[in-house]
């Protein structure tokens, strides 16, 4: 990896305590979506604590476009790493085995959520289901499905935090539900796996998460702020930004998921959020333009009468509470001036290349 900052995180990854590293010793582990930020950071991750902890284990990269993981991978071409090039709406292949997996594999983008709304839904639901059909199949240790906060939907303005067993309101007629629902659904069939057929699966339910080593043409707020004050943009908000959430920066999600995925408990959901970044989209647009050194960039507001066309999540206010997983020993690392400030260094550092 040539990202310097990329290299920082996957090292202050292996280095975390609430991680049992010496079960992952001559096992397989699989991780969904693994040409995604967090599917990357997991497979790095992995090889990373393979070489400090001479695990002898391996990792199943599920891929729909290998040209692209064996670009992303390039420094990582060992026996440790297998790409599995295949579709997650399709049954995983009987030859394929694993003792853990990661599933994360997942529509991101707003405005598919919109555009594509079924395909959102059977992305989650079906591809879930094969992957649960697959941890029952291969008896697997252990299982994370990365959920999203968004499945907390709307809460009332006098709810202070909002815990695991708190949920809001979803209207399942707005088209942009498709995301938040299907990912409902989807932890509702982990919870039947795990009850009817024993699957040992575990729910992230992760705030925003973001950091280096994102994709170049990563669209979502967080890089455009970003690309924003590096190019000495103004940010430009075609909202008012009060929409707040707690966020959560690459390097800590992926220590929490793998804390999970070694402690956490059978069929049960963890919020994954550091619970210090809480702030609206204004905010954090503000620290993107105060942690820059000689920014010339300024907050300005361009709100047009259809906002709905952009594909926003409905806006309000969600400040998750993290304290379930934290009994696990996991806690994050980076607050929202760091996460800012690392986003920009690695993008700053790919922009270059």
């Amino acid at each position: 990896m040539c990202d310097t900052v990329v290299n920082e995180d996957v090292q202050n990854i292996i280095n975390v305590d609430s991680v049992d590293w010496k079960q992952f010793h001559g096992k397989t582990i699989a991780v969904t979506g693994a040409t995604g930020l967090i599917g990357k950071m997991c497979v790095f991750a992995l090889l990373a604590a393979d070489k400090k902890y001479n695990l002898n284990l391996k990792v199943l990269a599920f891929v729909r476009n290998e040209k692209k993981a064996k670009a992303i991978f390039a420094g990582e071409a060992n026996d440790q790493l297998a790409f599995v090039v295949t579709d997650i709406l399709e049954p995983v292949p009987q030859n394929i085995i694993a003792d853990y997996l990661i599933h994360g594999a997942s529509v991101t983008a707003s405005r598919m959520m919109v555009e594509q709304p079924v395909e959102t839904i059977m992305t989650a639901i079906q591809g879930t289901r094969n992957m649960l059909q697959f941890a029952e199949r291969c008896k697997m240790e252990s299982m994370v499905y990365l959920s999203s906060m968004e499945v907390y939907g709307i809460m009332p303005k006098e709810q202070v935090e909002v815990k695991e067993t708190d949920l809001g309101y979803i209207n399942p007629l707005e088209i942009r539900s498709s995301y938040s629902e299907g990912k409902r659904m989807s932890e509702c069939l982990c919870a039947a796996f795990a009850s009817e057929y024993n699957v040992n699966v575990k729910i992230a339910r992760l705030a925003q998460t973001f950091g280096a080593g994102i994709a170049k043409d990563e669209n979502r707020v967080f890089a455009q702020f970003a690309r924003s004050v590096i190019e000495k943009k103004d940010i430009v908000l075609h909202t008012r930004g009060e929409k707040a959430n707690c966020y959560c920066y690459i390097s800590d999600a992926i220590a929490g998921i793998l804390t999970l995925l070694t402690h956490g408990n059978k069929g049960e959901a963890y919020n994954v959020a550091n619970m210090d970044t809480f702030c609206s989209i204004r905010e954090m647009a503000e620290i993107f333009v105060s942690v820059s050194e000689n920014s010339t960039s300024k907050l300005v507001f361009d709100i047009p009468e259809d906002s709905n066309k952009y594909g926003y999540a409905p806006s309000s206010v969600l400040r998750l509470n993290s304290d379930k997983i934290s009994t696990l020993g996991w806690k994050p690392l980076m607050n929202m001036n760091d996460m800012a400030k690392r986003l920009m260094q690695s993008m700053a550092q790919n922009e270059v290349e």
